[in-house]
C-alpha cells in the first residue's frame, strides 16, 4: 500500500456504530460495494459507552425496586445490590471494550472496513488516516454517508479541566462505585445515570439548572421520576446552577449559584450533546466545521446529491432506534438512486422518507419509574397549531397494576386531535411502561381513528388495560 493509493467503492460510510452499520447493510444488500470507516470501535457509542451497558447498570437497580414492592418477595431484597457483579455484567455486556465480534459481522455482509480518522476530501472522496499513519483515499461512485454520532458538551466552567469531570462514557464504564456523585443535568443521562448509581450505593446530588427534570417530555414525567429519586435517597435540587468546580485533595468541590458547596468523589456532566463534525472534512465540501447537518427525509444533506447525515449528526432525534431507522431509510434511498430510481420523497409513507422523524419518535427513559412518549407532549402539539385536548389516567386504576407492584404508581396520557380523532402523543410514566410504548407508537404513527382503537382490545389483566381507561374517559 501507498500512501497516495485511491479505493473506488459505490458507497463510503464514515461511522461504524449501529446507525453506520444499518446503512452498510442496505447498501451491500442492494449490491454495492461499501466501505466503511471507523477511528474508534466498531458498534459505536450505543454499544460500548450508552445504551447497553447504561441498561445493564440499571436492570438490577429496577428489578429490586419491582422485587420490593411485590408481596411475599420485598423480604428477600432488603440488602444492598452486588456491586461487584453489576459491573462485571456491564463489562461483559460491552464485550469488555473489545469489538471483535462487530468486526466479524459487517465483514458477514461484505463491507470493508478501514481504521482510522476518516475525513472528507471533497466531493465524493474521503482520506482515511490510519493509525499508523498510512494515508487512503476512499472515492464513492453514488455516496457518502456521515454517521459519526455525537459527543458529551461541558460547559465552560472555571476549574473544569482540572476536575477530570465524567461525562456519559466515565458514567457507563467506571470500574468502582463512587461513594458520593454529583449529577449536573436534568434529562436522559442525568435521571438514567442517578437512578444506576444511587441505586449501586452512591450518594446522589442531583442538580437541575431548569425546574424540573425530562423537561422534553410532559411534566408530569419529570414530576414522579424526581420523587420517585428523592425517596430512594437521592438530594434533588432543582433551580440550581453550577457556578465552579474543583478537585482538592481528591474531592470534588462545586459552587452552585446560591453559594452552596458541595462534596462528592465524582462528578458527572449530562449536560447535552455536540456533533462528531468538527474534524471530518466539511470544509472541503462548503459545509460548517462542527455544525449540524441538515437533510431531507431521505436523510440526504441539504444542497448536495451524495452527501448522506444520518443519526445523531442531523439533529432530528438524538436516539439509537430512530437513527438505525433513519440508516434504513438512507440505505434505501442511496440504492434506489443508484439504480436509476426516481423517489417519491413527498409520499408520506414511503420506503425513502423518514417521516417518523416529525410524527412518531418513541423514547423509554429507564428510571425507576420508567417514562416513556412517543409523538407531541401537550404543549408541543398546542405550539404545532392542533386543536387537542389531553386525556390523563392513573395507571393504578386498572387490575393489571395492582398484581405488577403494591402500590403502584403512574400515569399515562394521550393527546388527541379533536378535528382528525387520531393520537398526536401518548406517555406512559409507571414501572413496566416501556413495553407499552410500542402500542402507543403504532396507534400514532398510523394514524389510527379512535374509533378503531375502541376495537383493538387489551388482554386482561394486564397494565395494556389503561388504553380501555383511556378511552372511556375520552368519552367521558
Amino acid at each position: 500500500m501507498t500512501e497516495t493509493e485511491t479505493i473506488a467503492y459505490d458507497v463510503v460510510v464514515l461511522g461504524a456504530g449501529p446507525v453506520g452499520e444499518n446503512v452498510a447493510d442496505r447498501t451491500r444488500a442492494a449490491g454495492l460495494t461499501t466501505a466503511v470507516v471507523e477511528s474508534e470501535l466498531v458498534g459505536g457509542e450505543c454499544s460500548y459507552w450508552a445504551c447497553m451497558p447504561s441498561k445493564a447498570l440499571l436492570r438490577p437497580v429496577i428489578a429490586r425496586a419491582d422485587a420490593r414492592r411485590t408481596p411475599g418477595l420485598r423480604q428477600a431484597v432488603r440488602g444492598p445490590l452486588d456491586a461487584a457483579e453489576v459491573l462485571a455484567h456491564r463489562t461483559y455486556e460491552t464485550s469488555d471494550w473489545h469489538d471483535d465480534g462487530q468486526v466479524r459481522w459487517l465483514e458477514g455482509i461484505g463491507a470493508d472496513l478501514y481504521r482510522g480518522h476518516g475525513r472528507l476530501a471533497g466531493p465524493r472522496a474521503v482520506e482515511v488516516t490510519a493509525p499508523d499513519g498510512t494515508r487512503r483515499t476512499l472515492t464513492a461512485r453514488h455516496a457518502v454517508a456521515v454517521c459519526t454520532g455525537t459527543r458529551a458538551q461541558l460547559p465552560g466552567l472555571p476549574g473544569l479541566a482540572e476536575v477530570e469531570p465524567w461525562t456519559s462514557r466515565e458514567a457507563t464504564s467506571a470500574k468502582e462505585v463512587p461513594g458520593r456523585l454529583i449529577v449536573v443535568g436534568g434529562g436522559v443521562v442525568a435521571t438514567e445515570m442517578a437512578t444506576a448509581w444511587q441505586g449501586l450505593g452512591s450518594q446522589v446530588t442531583l442538580l437541575v439548572r431548569g425546574k424540573g427534570l425530562l423537561n422534553r417530555m410532559e411534566p408530569f414525567a419529570g414530576e414522579l421520576v424526581a420523587e420517585a429519586l428523592t425517596e430512594a435517597g437521592a438530594d434533588v435540587r432543582t433551580g440550581t446552577s453550577v457556578e465552579s468546580v474543583s478537585r482538592q485533595n481528591g474531592t470534588v468541590v462545586a459552587v452552585t449559584g446560591s453559594g452552596d458547596r458541595i462534596e462528592a468523589d465524582e462528578i458527572l456532566f449530562a449536560t447535552g450533546r455536540a456533533p462528531r463534525t468538527d474534524d471530518i472534512g466539511l470544509d472541503t465540501v462548503g459545509l460548517e466545521p462542527g455544525s449540524w447537518l441538515d437533510v431531507d427525509d431521505s436523510l440526504r444533506v441539504t444542497g448536495t446529491d451524495w452527501l448522506y447525515a444520518v443519526g445523531d449528526v442531523n439533529h432530528r432525534a438524538l436516539l439509537t432506534h430512530q437513527g438505525k431507522y433513519q440508516a434504513r431509510i438512507a440505505g434505501a434511498a442511496i440504492a434506489a438512486r443508484a439504480a436509476g430510481d426516481e423517489l417519491s420523497d413527498g409520499e408520506p409513507w414511503g420506503a425513502h422518507s423518514a417521516t417518523a422523524d416529525h410524527h412518531a419518535v418513541p423514547q423509554v427513559v429507564f428510571t425507576d419509574p420508567e417514562a416513556a412518549a412517543v409523538g407531541l407532549s401537550l404543549a408541543e402539539a398546542e405550539q404545532a397549531g392542533h386543536r387537542v385536548r389531553a386525556v390523563d389516567v392513573e395507571i393504578s386504576s386498572v387490575a393489571g397494576a395492582g398484581l405488577y407492584a403494591d402500590g403502584y404508581k403512574g400515569r399515562a396520557r394521550m393527546v388527541v386531535d379533536l378535528e382528525e380523532e387520531i393520537l398526536r402523543g401518548v406517555t406512559f410514566v409507571g414501572p413496566g411502561v416501556g413495553e407499552l410504548i410500542h402500542s402507543a407508537t403504532i396507534a400514532v404513527a398510523g394514524q389510527v381513528p379512535i374509533g378503531r382503537l375502541w376495537h383493538a382490545v387489551p388482554s386482561y389483566p394486564t397494565i395494556s388495560e389503561v388504553w380501555l381507561r383511556l378511552l372511556e374517559a375520552y368519552r367521558g
